[in-house]
């Protein structure tokens, strides 16, 4: 029997990673359950957790718990006015089902701002209908509020936004043109992600210039016990990865290329597609506690690189070429305090060219590039709040080459700055009220000449009891660069980037999102969603162009409004997940409003 003394005690912290006992790799949204004082907390993105406010100088029992994986009880000693530190390494079993049903899942606690936010278990999309291949993007299609603009397609819009609006993140870095072939599918392969999160509504401060949505990609680090390989074939592509220990670190490759485009036939009406695709990825992990430079720091060094070809026999049809390349190290960092910072360092490149050959088409070049340096620091308060600040610089270079009816080439070369600020607290010291406030501050906007503008957001829960929690959020969001695009183009091979003309306004949007949540009983779950969001300064192609002097884009605004609702039912062996979506979208171009 364990005996613990409050009154006067001077109180110790809990910190610790809990990873997968077979690979070393981080289980992220594991729980961690202080058993004596029946509070707790779950692991972060990189399998972190901190638990504050632990009466010391008393042993307690933790237990960790992730489903897939055998539970495991850890004692721990907690010292006054220190950070106690544990690795917790959890070994997998084998659930059948559960295990599909389950894996990946987190414990949510009644204060947590989550409205607007999906998370998508990795082990969920090999229980989905496949297309080409197991993907990502198709996974969207199954949440409310995501569109798709054909069968063909993964390009998706969110709550009546354009697809230009999403920001697609891998381990932290945008990725301009994620898709492979005519956008059938993503340029991720599944088999990289450790976790996935999607937010559709009211994203946090951290992220900025995207007006409707960002998804978050974590791929793995790669096995830090053993050296091994995998290789698969499908109709459409064969893909290898390799992965194995380093000295003080680990590291992961791999690879997938196509070998057959006949089943891409069958998507367009079993037209020759004459397709050809790569992709390629690596990640690097070290963390030496020896050396003191480097002493509760890790270092991670990714990359990854995509390319696709269209390359028709036919003098008279168009081919087609493009590519993303990107490069990023981080160095985290974990402090004596419960404070961690990160500082990473970036690029991304993506590169497609329309080649018309004899036809009609009219030759194309795009090419961005986008070089980012940004810190962050997150600080977490013993009464379980929380604050993150960050300064992000962040340059865009973009060039554009585009031929006329008469065959001869314009050039529009731009390059645009941005020095952003953001920050935010959460509040999480109540056990049934918890709140998010948060600003990004654009101290200079890509747009030349200067951008001052404010984002502010908030994001609010209240949970009168376990079983039913209420939610809203507001937030204010800004867009420096756009897309060539027409609402018309059901397919398009790939839409040329460019930063927003200097006589145009950046666009905006703002949301409105309202939510009630609850469980009806232990396995059934409702989630019933509401959401209003303006659009502004929307740039738009100019269809009425009729001089050279006329501006090629000119501005729109528009509305999207709508309610959503899932109904969850989970009782072994049975899983049950519908929705539903009601939802309207409008836009006003030169006065005239049209869906």
């Amino acid at each position: 029997m364990i005996i613990i003394n409050i009154n006067g005690q001077e109180k110790g912290s809990l910190r610790g990673f809990v990873k997968d006992s077979a690979n070393g790799e981080a289980l992220i949204y594991a729980n961690v359950f202080l058993q004596e004082l029946n509070t707790g907390a779950a692991t972060d993105d990189r399998g972190l957790f901190f638990i504050p406010s632990i009466p010391s100088e008393n042993e307690y029992v933790i237990i960790v718990s992730y489903v897939g994986y055998k539970t495991e009880k850890v004692n721990v000693f907690i010292s006054p006015g220190k950070i106690t530190e544990v690795t917790v390494r959890l070994t997998p079993i084998s659930l059948e089902l559960q295990t599909v049903e389950k894996v990946g899942s987190r414990s949510i606690a009644g204060n947590e701002t989550d409205l607007g936010l999906e998370r998508i278990n990795v082990k969920d999309l090999e229980t989905l209908p496949q297309g080409v291949e197991l993907d990502v993007f198709r996974s969207l299609q199954y949440i409310p509020g995501v569109s798709f603009t054909g069968d063909i397609s993964s390009r998706y819009s969110v709550r009546g936004g354009a697809d230009d609006q999403n920001l697609v993140l891998l381990d932290g870095v945008p990725v301009y043109h994620p898709f492979h072939a005519f956008g059938i599918f993503s340029v991720i392969d599944p088999e990289l992600i450790n976790s996935i999160e999607f937010y559709k509504a009211a994203f946090p401060a951290e992220y900025g210039g995207r007006l409707s949505s960002v998804l978050k990609i974590i791929t793995k680090e790669g096995n830090k016990l053993n050296y091994g390989g995998s290789a698969s074939l499908s109709q459409l592509t064969y893909k290898g990865m390799v992965q194995g220990p380093i000295p003080h670190g680990s590291f992961i490759v791999t690879g997938r290329k196509s070998h057959s485009t006949s089943i891409l036939n069958k998507f367009i009406g079993d037209r020759n597609v004459p397709f050809e695709f790569f992709d390629l990825s690596f990640k690097v992990h070290y963390q030496n506690p020896d050396q003191q430079f480097i002493d509760d720091s890790k270092f991670t060094l990714h990359g990854f690189i995509s390319k696709d070809y269209y390359s028709n026999p036919d003098p008279t049809v168009e081919n087609f070429i493009w590519s993303n390349k990107i490069i990023g190290l981080k160095r985290f960092q974990i402090y004596d305090t419960p404070l961690y910072s990160e500082l990473h360092i970036y690029t991304s490149q993506f590169d497609g060219e329309l080649i018309p050959k004899l036809s009609n088409k009219r030759a194309r070049r795009n090419k961005i590039e986008d070089f980012t340096v940004r810190m962050d620091f997150t600080y977490l308060y013993e009464s379980r709040d929380e604050l993150k600040i960050g300064v992000i610089f962040n340059a865009i270079r973009t060039r554009l080459s585009l031929q006329n009816r008469f065959g001869i080439f314009s050039e529009v070369n731009d390059f645009g700055a941005n020095i952003s600020i953001y920050g935010k607290y959460r509040f999480l010291r109540f056990e049934k009220f918890g709140a998010e406030l948060g600003t990004r501050v654009n101290l200079e906007g890509l747009k030349r000449g200067g951008n001052f503008f404010v984002e502010p957001r908030l994001n609010m829960t209240y949970s009168p009891d376990r079983d039913i929690s209420f939610k809203a959020s507001w937030g204010s969001y800004q867009q420096g660069i756009t897309t060539l695009s027409d609402d018309n183009d059901v397919i398009s091979i790939f839409d040329p980037w460019f930063l927003t003309p200097g006589y145009l306004n950046p666009a905006r949007a703002i949301h409105y999102n309202v939510g009630i949540s609850t469980s009806l009983s232990e396995n059934f779950i409702v989630n019933v969603e509401g959401y209003y969001k303006t659009f502004k300064h929307l740039p738009i192609i100019n269809l009425e162009k009729k001089y050279p002097s006329d501006p090629d884009l000119i501005e729109g605004k528009g509305d999207s409004y709508g309610l959503e609702s899932t109904f969850e039912y989970k009782k072994y062996p049975i899983l049950f997940n519908t929705s539903y979506t009601l939802s309207w979208a409008v836009r006003k171009v030169n006065g005239i409003e049209y869906p």
